[in-house]
């Protein structure tokens, strides 16, 4: 097991010290630094540490590969060391004064900046221990429903129906639990915030006139509940005697949180999750072949910036309410493209050690979903590649988007997975059948388009030059500082991409 302590202080090295760190962050898998100044960073060193599966730069922002467990001991640990009082800095010119106070400036803005992917990234880590028991869930449901629809194995499809049911009957609760936990609290006293939203006896309960239904604000409801628990429980705990604050602190964060959930939180949620569901429905029904382009187009942006995660509620609201999610697997589609691209690339300049060790690296990560590798080893760093598989993934969702139009929605009843992962987690309002081929004829669309327009417009006339110079030099000589980012050693599981 590699030595926490030890590994902060040399990640803390190579990125150059304290001073150079604008703000550290950590999820399931990654540690990010977001750095003052990329020049003060020793990036090989980094790449090169033992306990480092990776390290990627983009920008200011570094993804450090360590690992579950691993990485949650070096982010405590690096934060223990940025602690520390450090030596007196010397006299400075005028001129490196100015020169800190811009570097300073930079990270005032880069802080807050972060504040908003912080927001996104606390919503999400909310969903992402729920991930693997979602599609474990799915897959079972998705085998019960084929099942049913054949006709065979009529005395297994209840018990299925139930080992598939049962998570998703108190998915309010587990929400509202991980909520809680996110925001400094105790995760049983949101869980039992959260079982207020599912507790049948709700149905004889009215608010301003109106008579509410178990479920109804569903985990958005169940989320600001937990939330809410969360904030009133650290409040309590901030004034009330340790000697009576076993019954008065749970007892109190029950009722005060209870209290507004079931009066104000639930209705208001339920309002909001039955505008998502509208509008998402909506929007695919009638604006069919153009918002799949539109949204498919869009999607490995969203990805790249992490800003993807924001939609990990709802897709969970989608499946509450209907189902399944229609947006995933339009969404996908920029994957499959970026899929397409790097085939291209392979093909193209596979005498290119670096590159064709990189995308084979890369590509069974990426037919299975974990789209990061692709994007920060071959098509980003390339330009035009990125671009291309956008296009790929703009056909692709106009393709899926098409189909809902048409009154086949193609729906996703899990979600963590993509591309041809999410092919058994596929239902919609006519079946499996008509749900497998809208999201495999977009597939097959997204990765025609993305491989023809990486080969017809990919690859400018410097890059191609620079490329095949690499390709004809002698094994040992080095690789140009711009050619894309080695990640063969750092593949990541799909499990830590849902983390992301």
């Amino acid at each position: 097991m590699a030595d926490a302590q030890q590994l902060a202080q040399q990640i803390l090295d190579s990125v150059g010290g304290s001073a150079n760190i604008a703000d550290v962050e950590n999820c399931m898998t990654r540690l990010r630094v977001e750095v003052v100044s990329t020049e003060d960073v020793a990036l090989d060193d980094l790449k090169a540490t033992d306990g480092v599966m990776a390290a990627i730069a983009a920008g200011s922002n570094l993804q450090i590969v360590l690992g579950p467990g691993l990485v949650d001991r070096v982010a405590n640990d690096l934060s223990t060391l940025r602690a520390q009082p450090s030596d007196p800095a010397p006299s400075v010119t005028p001129e490196e004064l100015a020169a800190r106070g811009a570097a300073m400036k930079s990270a005032a803005r880069s802080r807050t900046d972060g504040r908003t992917m912080r927001a996104v990234r606390k919503i999400s880590a909310i969903f992402i221990p729920l991930i693997p028991a979602l599609i474990a869930c799915g897959l079972i449901a998705g085998i019960n429903g084929i099942l049913t629809n054949l006709g065979w194995l009529p005395g297994l499809t209840p018990f299925l129906a139930v080992l598939s049911s049962g998570f998703l009957s108190l998915l309010a609760v587990f929400v509202a639990m991980n909520a809680a936990k996110e925001f400094g609290g105790t995760p049983i006293l949101g869980g039992a915030v959260g079982g207020i939203v599912v507790a049948a006896g709700v149905a004889n309960v009215s608010v301003f006139g109106e008579q509410l239904a178990p479920g109804q604000g569903g985990v958005l409801g169940a989320m600001a509940g937990g939330i809410l628990a969360a904030y009133v429980e650290r409040g309590m705990r901030r004034v009330t005697p340790d000697v009576i604050a076993l019954i008065v602190v749970p007892t109190v964060t029950v009722l005060v949180a209870g209290a507004v959930t079931l009066g104000v939180l639930m209705t208001v949620a339920g309002v909001v999750a039955s505008a998502i569901g509208v509008a998402a429905t909506w929007l695919l029904a009638n604006g069919g072949a153009f918002a799949g382009f539109v949204l498919g187009g869009f999607f490995l942006p969203l990805v790249m910036t992490g800003m993807h995660q924001a939609l990990t509620p709802i897709h969970t609201t989608l499946i509450d309410q209907t189902g399944w999610t229609v947006l995933l697997p339009v969404l996908a589609m920029g994957g499959a493209g970026q899929i397409g691209a790097a085939i291209a690339l392979w093909l193209r300049f596979r005498r290119n050690e670096a590159l064709s060790r990189t995308i084979r690296g890369a590509l069974p990560a990426g037919f299975l979903g974990v789209g990061e590798p692709l994007i920060y080893g071959v098509t980003l760093p390339l330009g035009r590649p990125f671009i291309t598989a956008c296009i790929g993934g703009a056909f692709g969702g106009g393709v899926v988007g098409l189909f809902d139009q048409l009154g086949h929605t193609v729906g996703a009843i899990a979600i963590g997975a993509s591309d041809l992962s999410l092919l058994p987690l596929l239902n919609g309002s006519s079946g499996f059948g008509w749900a497998l081929l809208g999201y495999g004829s977009g597939l097959i669309v997204a990765y025609v388009v993305g491989f023809v327009a990486t080969v017809l417009f990919g690859v400018s006339a410097s890059v191609r030059a620079d490329l095949e110079a690499q390709s004809s030099a002698p094994a040992g000589d080095p690789v140009a500082p711009d050619a894309p980012i080695d990640v063969d050693d750092a593949r990541v599981g799909t499990a830590a991409s849902a983390a992301r």
